[in-house]
């Protein structure tokens, strides 16, 4: 660890050097923080508090919930504050400990939705041994295995970036510190350290795309099977929202690492990063809450008042 770094902070790159659009730019990450903020803490207030929800399926999806608010909350509120404060300085503890946050949080995402679609294909190809399978021990253990997979990728990856030598310029073009635009900044020619872990963390990562690809196409086949049509809808209405979470996450996460890298990144670029470490977390609850008629009613008794 002798050449840790000769870099004290970093710069982040701001949307805009106009005050107006800069100023836009921070309004609509406000709204869209309180957003995700309104909608996942009502997921997580609900599914404690309405015994009805009392439900392995709930259980995760109070976990979820949890996880989004840790992984919006990494990134958006330091740039909000920078947008309104006219800042783009980002310390290199602060960038460690969000390079850390952020990569513990969406690896953990990755763990949790595997285990999700796990409790679904349960719950559908398997429903009359669903509660043995799924008792407490095992939804413990597999949120247990969830936060522990997080923590470890996260630290993995802080120490084989920072472990490389930073010189010269300390410009970061994202809003955050992000890993691939970190690497960019190393004078140091071995990165193999980093690579290694990135190779090992996309292996496990394409491991659970292909498991929760197995589990859904035994559950669409055993739907399919299913001879009524509402009961047919049902077994749907609980495994679609998960499916589109799912689908959003996967796709704005593979243009988000897979796009070539550029040294003067487009507004594209911007945007789907923005899709990746924003949308997904302000859109799970919405995706949960719409196409949940359970919850929707939970939802509703605890804005009116009543005692679920």
């Amino acid at each position: 660890m002798a050449n840790f770094t000769t870099i004290t902070g970093f710069l982040l790159v701001t949307f805009s050097v106009n005050p107006v659009i800069e100023f836009l730019h921070a309004s609509s990450f406000l709204v869209v923080y309180i957003v995700a903020l309104t909608g996942n803490i009502l997921i997580i207030m609900v599914t404690s508090i309405d015994h009805s929800l009392y439900s392995p399926m709930y259980f995760f999806l109070k976990h979820l919930s949890i996880l989004d608010l840790c992984y919006i909350t990494v990134t958006v509120p330091r740039s909000i504050l920078n947008s309104f404060m006219h800042s783009s300085n980002i310390s290199l503890l602060e960038c460690i400990l969000q390079c850390f946050a952020f990569v513990s949080c969406s690896s953990a995402e990755v763990a949790i939705l595997t285990v999700m679609s796990y409790d679904r294909y349960v719950a559908i190809c398997f429903p009359l041994r669903y509660e043995i399978i799924m008792d407490v021990s095992t939804c413990a253990y597999g949120i247990l295995a969830v936060w522990i997979s997080g923590v470890i990728s996260g630290v993995m990856h802080t120490a084989a970036t920072f472990s490389v030598r930073f010189c010269g310029s300390n410009v970061i073009h994202q809003f955050f510190c992000d890993v691939p635009q970190l690497l960019k900044l190393s004078c140091s020619n071995d990165n193999s350290s980093d690579l290694g872990v990135t190779a090992f963390t996309a292996s496990v990562a394409f491991l659970c795309f292909m498991f929760m690809g197995f589990s859904y196409t035994h559950i669409f086949s055993t739907v399919l099977r299913i001879p009524s049509a509402e009961g047919r809808a049902k077994a749907f209405s609980t495994c679609l929202p998960h499916l589109c979470v799912v689908i959003l996450f996967l796709f704005t996460g593979i243009f988000e690492f897979l796009k070539p890298p550029s040294d003067s990144p487009t507004v594209l670029d911007f945007l789907l990063t923005v899709l990746y470490a924003v949308a997904t977390p302000t859109l799970n609850p919405l995706i949960y809450s719409l196409r949940n008629q359970a919850m929707k009613a939970s939802l509703r008794n605890l804005i009116k008042g009543r005692k679920p």
